[in-house]
């Protein structure tokens, strides 16, 4: 069954009503070498408004602050309709040591400039971006808390945090009666999977919603890139995305791989690549709303292509043998015949729902 924009989903255990596919804003500005210019940035928020789209994400550094000032001017006129979501932590100074990380002086600060920059009183989703390993859990719940308290920020969440780190601090958080983390983004697509392993069940387990930023791999998944982008590994510096992504390493011959499959089942279903790959990571229950990062507006109805996709089993189970990962221990031991013969023999259990 296909979707819409406005087909709205809950965020985690909150009550927060969002759209099933998020507008990524980190290309609005050009800073960063590949982003959109303000009148195409003003498309791109447009269309996905106009559609139903309700569900925004940013964050304090993103094209140097001008993601935000951009929404902060493109939300004037609708700022209580839409849910923006920033972030906090990534160093926005680089020699001033406490512009970055997580601990209690960022925090604040970084918040009381996004709210200057979304020229907005308050956040309503607020993400700790990157865990920087140095500051403790408490430290970070109660600063979150306190922000709450005050109706700076309405929920708050994680992003790039190991998983028995978020599940300690949801532990705490209930336990103290701070505000809970609503939602856990991370890199997760048809490329990489290894969320599949900790970080995905224990959102489920714990009630935080998945947010996948990344779902087409950089453009991998598109189809864009060929075989001999492989060998241009002394590509120079020149700020697009190729070559940031052949300097992480996104370019190999499995990912290659997983994209000619995702390319051969967008031919047998008449939609394209993206759509495929995107549509893909709705098909994970444990999924709320990937974020798409489209950088012009034929990008994003292109994306948008992706809420109407509908899989055969067959097509499902070709892309999950062309991208499966090992999850390794304990998980594959306690999913083998093995693992399930040790604790219930030969009982019929059903699983809960």
């Amino acid at each position: 069954m296909s979707l819409t924009l406005d087909t709205y989903r809950l965020l985690g255990r909150s009550g927060l009503r969002i759209s099933p596919l998020a507008l990524g804003a980190a290309t609005f500005g050009t800073e960063w070498g590949w982003g959109a210019e303000r009148d195409e940035a003003r498309k791109l928020f447009d269309v996905y408004v106009e559609r139903g789209g309700n569900f925004i994400d940013t964050a304090s550094t993103y094209t140097n602050g001008s993601s935000e000032r951009l929404l902060g001017e493109f939300t004037r006129d609708n700022r209580e309709s839409l849910v923006l979501a920033t972030k906090y932590s990534t160093l926005r100074r680089a020699d001033d040591p406490n512009s970055g990380g997580a601990h209690r002086k960022p925090l604040f600060a970084s918040v009381e400039t996004s709210l200057r920059q979304l020229n907005t009183d308050y956040i309503d989703l607020l993400y700790l971006h990157v865990w920087d390993v140095t500051t403790p859990v408490e430290e970070i719940l109660r600063g979150m808390d306190d922000l709450v308290r005050r109706g700076k920020v309405l929920y708050v969440a994680i992003s790039n945090a190991p998983a028995w780190q978020v599940s300690r601090m949801q532990a705490i958080a209930d336990l103290r009666g701070w505000s809970p983390l609503v939602a856990l983004q991370l890199e997760y697509n048809l490329i990489e999977r290894t969320g599949e392993r900790d970080l995905i069940p224990m959102a489920r387990e714990l009630g935080l919603g998945v947010i996948p930023f990344s779902p087409l791999a950089g453009g991998v998944l598109t189809g864009k890139y060929s075989r001999a982008d492989l060998t241009a590994v002394n590509a120079s510096d020149d700020g697009t995305r190729k070559n940031f992504n052949i300097a992480n390493g996104a370019l190999t011959e499995r990912n290659l791989a997983i994209a000619d499959v995702v390319r051969e089942i967008a031919h047998e279903l008449g939609r394209t690549p993206g759509q495929v790959g995107l549509a893909w990571t709705l098909q994970n229950p444990d999924v709320t709303a990937p974020i798409i990062g489209a950088r012009t507006p034929e990008q994003l109805e292109d994306n948008l292509g992706a809420l109407e996709v509908e899989f055969t089993a067959a097509q499902l189970a070709r892309l999950d043998e062309a991208s499966v990962i090992d999850l390794g221990f304990p998980h594959d031991l306690l999913a083998s015949v093995r693992g399930r013969t040790l604790t219930r023999g030969d009982l019929v259990i059903e699983p809960r729902h």
